[in-house]
C-alpha cells in the first residue's frame, strides 16, 4: 500500500486507544486468520508469528515433526530468513552439499541442509533418489525475488513438487515476498500449485512486524497446545499487526489493486528501460512480474539461476543507482535487489519519477 497509507494509518491510531499487546488470543487475530483461510484454500489453519524468518523456522519444525525426518532441501538463489540452518549456499557439484553463507554459523547447523540449483529438475530427482527418505521438507520461493527476479518455469515447479510428494516430503512455499503481492492468493494461486505449508510476511500485517505460517489442518494441529510442536511469542498476533493487516487485505480485495499495479509497473519499467538504453552504452531490460521489477543487463535467454546473472551487472547497476540517488530517486541499492511498485505510486508519481530519471541520465 505504500508508506503511511491514510486508511491503514487511521486504523493504527485507533488501535493505540484499544490495546497494545495481550500476549494472548484476541478477536482481531481470529478475524485475520479467517479472512486468509476463506480466500486461500491451502491455508486451512493459520499461526501468527513476528517475522518471515520465524514463519519459516516454525513451518520447518512442523515438517520435521510430521515426517520424523531431519533434512531440508532448499535452492540456491532463494532466501528464507536469517535462521542458521537456511543461511547456506550450494557447495561444489550437484549433490546438494552446502556451505555457510555467513560468519558465526556452525557446521552442525547446516549439516542437514541440502542446496540445489534452481531450474534443474534432474538434480532434484538425483538427490531424492539417494536422500528422499531423509528429507522432511522441500522449501522454495515460487517466485525467487531475493537475488534478482528469477522467474521459474511452471514445469520445473510442478516437477519438484511431484518428486517431493513421491518420497513423502512436505512442500513449503515461501511467499513472504509474493504472498498477497502478486495476487490475493500469491504465486500458489496464480500457478495453481498448492503447497503443504506456506509462509507469509509483513504484508499480512500492513507492514508491521508480522508473519504467519499456514497449511493443512492435520499439520497445523501438531502445534501446541493441540500437538507436541512448540511455538510461541509474546508479541505474536499483537493488535497493531492484526488490525493493520485486516485493513490492508480488505483494501486489497476491495480496490482491485492488482490489475492497476500490474499496468503501472509495465508502464514504468517500459519507459525507464527506454531511457536507460537511450543514455547508456549497454543494453538494459526490465524483468517484471506483477508489481515486482528488476533492471539488469539484457541477455539472450531468461535468467532463472544466480550463476547466469551477467558478469559486471552489480557494478553497472551501482552507477545507475548513484546517478538516480543524486537526483532524488531511490531504487533498491543492490543490483540483486528487486523493486516494487506500491499503491502509493500513482500515475502522477510515476510520471514525475520518469521525468527526473530522464534529466538525471543526461549526466550518466
Amino acid at each position: 500500500m505504500g508508506h503511511r497509507d491514510p486508511e491503514i494509518e487511521e486504523v493504527v491510531r485507533e488501535t493505540t486507544e484499544i490495546a497494545w499487546s495481550f500476549g494472548a488470543a484476541e478477536p482481531y487475530s481470529l478475524e485475520l486468520a479467517e479472512l486468509i483461510s476463506s480466500r486461500v484454500p491451502w491455508a486451512e489453519k493459520v499461526r501468527f508469528v513476528n517475522s518471515g524468518t520465524e514463519a519459516v523456522m516454525s513451518a520447518l519444525r512442523v515438517a520435521r515433526a510430521a515426517t520424523g525426518r531431519e533434512k531440508i532441501l532448499k535452492f540456491d538463489g532463494c532466501y528464507h530468513g536469517h535462521l542458521d540452518s537456511l543461511l547456506v549456499k550450494a557447495g561444489s557439484g550437484l549433490a546438494g552439499e552446502s556451505s555457510s553463507d555467513s560468519a558465526g554459523i556452525s557446521a552442525t547447523s547446516i549439516a542437514n541442509t541440502l542446496v540445489l540449483p534452481l531450474d534443474d529438475e534432474a538434480s532434484v530427482e538425483r538427490v531424492f533418489e539417494t536422500e528422499g527418505k531423509n528429507i522432511a521438507a522441500l522449501i522454495i520461493e515460487p517466485l525467487p525475488a531475493n537475488y534478482g527476479l528469477l522467474i521459474q518455469r511452471k514445469e520445473f515447479l510442478l516437477k519438484i513438487v511431484e518428486t517431493a510428494r513421491k518420497y513423502g516430503t512436505l512442500v513449503v512455499f515461501d511467499e513472504v515476498i509474493s504472498g498477497f503481492r502478486v495476487g490475493f492468493q500469491g504465486m500458489s494461486g496464480l500457478l495453481g500449485i498448492w503447497p503443504d505449508l506456506v509462509t507469509y510476511g509483513k504484508i499480512i500485517g500492513g507492514g508491521f512486524p508480522v508473519g504467519c505460517y499456514a497449511g493443512k489442518k492435520d499439520l497445523l494441529d501438531l502445534v501446541a497446545p493441540s500437538g507436541p510442536v512448540y511455538q510461541a511469542g509474546t508479541l505474536s498476533a499483537n493488535p497493531f499487526g492484526m488490525r493493520a493487516g485486516l485493513a490492508t487485505l480488505k483494501k486489497a480485495q476491495r480496490d482491485s489493486i492488482y490489475s492497476v499495479l500490474d499496468d503501472r509497473t509495465k508502464i514504468f519499467t517500459d519507459t525507464m528501460t527506454k531511457l536507460l538504453n537511450k543514455k547508456s552504452n549497454q543494453e538494459w531490460e526490465a524483468v517484471i512480474h506483477s508489481s515486482l521489477f528488476w533492471f539488469r543487463k539484457k541477455t539472450q535467454q531468461p535468467i532463472r539461476r544466480i550463476d547466469l546473472i551477467p558478469e559486471g551487472h552489480k557494478e553497472s547497476f551501482a552507477k545507475v543507482f548513484h546517478t538516480f540517488l543524486k537526483n532524488g530517486i531511490y531504487l533498491a541499492p543492490s543490483g540483486y535487489e528487486v523493486g516494487f511498485l506500491s499503491w502509493a505510486h500513482d500515475d502522477e508519481i510515476i510520471a514525475k519519477t520518469l521525468e527526473i530519471a530522464d534529466k538525471a541520465l543526461k549526466t550518466f
